[in-house]
């Protein structure tokens, strides 16, 4: 098949490749616990690190948050950063207004200490618009997004969103969804297998969260998944396993399907 879809390379991880990159999150309630993890991504060396803005409690003050990005992009100089704050009603952890929100995005897109932002797709065209063109301008990579905490979407809709984040201008199109059930796991890893064949010109990331999706984390990259999120100091989603693990998994399928 003709490659079409377009990789990134980010401080020599590329996206979108032959094998799947291992992310991992940041949860951090304070600057302490932020300056913890950190360490603690340095010893577990993922490929990414996702900082998820939501759950720090300093998010509220502007200055006081950006200082905290400033000494964590000093700690993980050599690690593509992603920076994520969750929308509440996808699994963000507070509630914060909706213009502050977008403007606190934009303002840590500005700093140029982050390498990827991480948006929703039900944010509406106009804000995501506005994020794209402020990425753009200072070099970030998006990560357009959709989560569903409750099931898994038929087929046709889950690639219909992944679509939908790919034509908006998204650089990397993101789903998670919930496997209330095998079918489900099966349902959201066919849904890949297809965008990535016959649809995807951007990489892709997709997962089925809880125990039953566990599959989706470990041989993902198989249907055309190009990042797994495995587990920092606490989870950010259900079923996120240690990185040791999922990087001992990752090795053997790559040993054996490579």
């Amino acid at each position: 098949m003709e490659k079409r879809i377009k990789v990134i390379d980010v401080k020599g991880k590329t996206i979108g490749g032959d094998n799947p990159l291992i992310c991992m999150p940041i949860v951090a309630k304070n600057y302490d616990d932020l300056m913890i993890e950190a360490g603690i991504m340095l010893a577990q060396k993922p490929d990414l690190v996702e900082w998820r803005v939501d759950f720090y409690e300093g998010v509220n003050d502007v200055n006081s948050l950006l200082f905290a990005l400033e000494k964590l992009r000093e700690i993980l100089i050599d690690f593509p950063l992603i920076f994520t704050l969750r929308i509440d009603i996808e699994g963000g952890f507070r509630t914060l207004d909706p213009d502050y929100r977008l403007n606190l995005i934009k303002e840590a897109i500005r700093t140029k200490k982050i390498d990827m932002v991480d948006f929703e797709l039900i944010n509406g065209e106009d804000k995501i618009k506005d994020i794209l063109d402020t990425a753009k301008q200072y070099d970030v990579y998006t990560i357009l997004s959709n989560h569903d905490f409750k099931r898994t979407p038929a087929k046709d809709e889950i690639i219909r969103r992944l679509t939908k984040a790919q034509d908006l201008g998204g650089d990397i199109a993101k789903i998670a969804v919930m496997a209330n059930s095998i079918s489900d796991l099966l349902e959201l890893l066919e849904a890949t297998y297809i965008m990535k064949e016959s649809h995807a010109k951007v990489p892709l990331v997709t997962m089925a969260m809880s125990g039953k999706g566990l599959l989706s984390r470990l041989a993902g990259g198989i249907f055309g998944s190009s990042i797994t999120f495995a587990a920092g100091r606490n989870v950010s989603a259900p079923g996120q396993i240690s990185v040791e693990d999922l990087r001992n998994v990752l090795d053997v399928i790559e040993r054996n399907m490579g």
